[in-house]
């Protein structure tokens, strides 16, 4: 590359970084109004702030509210879905190995939701579901199903409603 060629370009990008430094400015100048700009030599003394300004849409702040409120809703609705499983296997008869039958309970953080159980025996198998409110049925559970369901309250602790 020749030197006329060199200086050429190091010339436009000198232009280019004193144009951005001038809108620079202007954007500041715009964003802080006239009342910032004075004549004298004292500075302009600040305006009262609101507590919380609503940032305008579109910006960083104000996405960052919006996720932030989003978030708050999610977990909210978080809270009710059936996110806590346990199982508990066993041998329902003597005859039959293998702890093939099983007791399921799927809970909430309010300890609602449902306990499925399905006993296995040689010739067939039998499922049930019961509803579960507060950890407790109206059903009669089975000591599998107190079982899975303490095992989830205990694990639960103190975060549950």
């Amino acid at each position: 590359m020749s030197s006329t060629l060199a200086g050429a370009f190091g010339v436009a990008a000198l232009f280019v970084a004193v144009l951005a430094l001038v809108f620079a400015i202007q954007a500041l100048r715009a964003r802080t109004g006239p009342a910032a700009q004075t004549t004298s030599g004292t500075p302009p003394e600040p305006e009262p702030q609101p507590a919380q300004p609503e940032a305008r849409p579109g910006t960083v702040k104000s996405e960052l509210r919006r996720l932030g409120k989003d978030l708050e809703v999610t977990r909210g609705e978080l809270k009710e879905t059936l996110q806590h499983l346990v199982v508990v296997r066993y041998d329902a008869f003597g005859d039959t190995g293998g702890k093939l039958s099983w007791s399921m309970a799927l809970l909430d953080d309010h300890g609602d939701g449902v306990v499925l159980t399905s006993i296995n025996s040689r010739a067939d198998a039998r499922t049930y579901a019961k509803e579960i409110k507060a950890f407790a049925s109206e059903s009669k559970l089975s000591p599998e199903e107190e079982e899975a369901i303490d095992t989830l309250r205990k694990e639960a602790g103190p975060t549950v409603d």
